[in-house]
Order: structure tokens, then C-alpha cells, then sequence
């Protein structure tokens, strides 16, 4: 089973994210905006196949990093999701939240043995 497929994005805490979305804009030349910005790419395997990968800068009060105490968090493009959950347990990986599915895909957290916490996402592409 093929288990993560790339990068969704990342995501770190900031003391003030509007202006870092700014300087990054400026000085990179980043289209920011209050969500931070996205960068779409094909896939190499099969080039009609859309992705993206986000960056994006959080307050420091951020609820979305919990239980971790670390000011980023990766986020992992995956497939079948709820297969790769059913592994992740019987792996005793320590997993947080329930999956939750939106439009744009399933989402579920986990933590890496030093606490970091990681997202991963099985998008509808």
C-alpha cells in the first residue's frame, strides 16, 4: 500500500501573521493571502493529474497544533485514508482526532514519537 504520495503543506506558528504573509509577498514575491499561499503543481507519474502544497503562517495561539507544543506542523498528501488509519493503529501511532471529511478531502492528525504533530490528507483531486 502506497501510504503518503507528497507534500500538502506547511504550516508554522507566527507572532504576526499578516505581516509575515506581507514580507513574503514582498521580498519572495509570494501571492499571499490571509491563508497563505498555494502552489500547484501535475503529477509526475500521470501529468493530467492536478496537486497542491500550501504554506501558510499561523497566530501562536493556533488550537490546530494541539496536543504538540512545536510552532509547525507538516501536512502529508496520502491515499485511502482510512486503510492507512486502520495501520497507523495496529502501529500504536498515536493518532488524535477522528477522521474528518470535507469537500476538498479527509483529514486526520497524528503524532511522531518527539510529539510533532502531522496532518494527514487524502484529497479529492
Amino acid at each position: 500500500m502506497k501510504k503518503v504520495t507528497g507534500l500538502g503543506g506547511v504550516f508554522f506558528k507566527s507572532n504576526d501573521p499578516t505581516a509575515l504573509n506581507e514580507w513574503y509577498g514582498k521580498n519572495l514575491g509570494l501571492p499571499t493571502s490571509p491563508y497563505g499561499t498555494t502552489f500547484d503543481w501535475r503529477q509526475d507519474d500521470d501529468p493530467s493529474k492536478k496537486g497542491s502544497t500550501t504554506w501558510c503562517a499561523f497566530p501562536n495561539d493556533a488550537e490546530s497544533f494541539k496536543p504538540s507544543a512545536k510552532p509547525f506542523m507538516i501536512n502529508y498528501r496520502v491515499e485511502n485514508l482510512v486503510e492507512l488509519a486502520e495501520e497507523l493503529k495496529k502501529g500504536n501511532v498515536t493518532i488524535v482526532d477522528e477522521i474528518a471529511e470535507y469537500d476538498y478531502g479527509k483529514f486526520l492528525h497524528i503524532l511522531d514519537p518527539e510529539g510533532n504533530i502531522l496532518e494527514l490528507w487524502e484529497p479529492i483531486d
